[in-house]
């Protein structure tokens, strides 16, 4: 059965999208007043959440070590995003929580990420695009917080 196209530009298409997503995005997080933030940095914040987690945790959850989420943890909490506590069930953990400038980065990210939703509505018509966003539910797996990509790129 021969195609339209070659194989390996389905995975590069898509990679391409995603990597114009995640520019736009930086570039108008900056704008907001988030200019250090990178793209795996979104990752790390999300995989931390609204209740925070430990360092080991966060490296299980995202497929890395636990020195490499560390590294990751002390730029963030440099940067403002997140700092470190005690475990009020257990002082002798350490929980890592996103603070207000962090919670504000990944609202306002949030709120840029429907706003290109929106651009590419009308680029592509919204029957067009929820078809897209349909037929991609389709061949990838249920679980949309999968955060394991930065360990599957290679390290933080």
């Amino acid at each position: 059965m021969s195609s339209a196209s070659p194989g390996f530009e389905l995975p590069l298409r898509l990679l391409l999208a995603f990597r114009g997503l995640i520019d736009e995005l930086h570039a108008e997080l900056g704008r907001q007043g988030h200019p250090d933030i990178r793209p795996m940095h979104g990752f790390v914040m999300q995989a931390i959440g609204p209740r925070g987690t430990t360092a080991v945790d966060l490296g299980h959850t995202l497929g890395v070590t636990k020195q490499a989420a560390g590294k990751t943890i002390e730029t963030l909490e440099r940067l403002g995003y997140v700092e470190r506590t005690r475990d009020p069930e257990d002082t002798r953990r350490k929980i890592v929580r996103l603070t207000p400038h962090g919670m504000d980065a990944l609202a306002r990210s949030a709120q840029i990420f429907d706003e290109l939703r929106a651009r590419w509505s009308v680029t592509l018509g919204e029957d067009r695009l929820q078809a897209l966003e349909s037929d991609l539910r389709k061949v990838t797996p249920a679980n949309l917080w999968r955060l394991d990509a930065p360990g599957w790129f290679g390290t933080l």
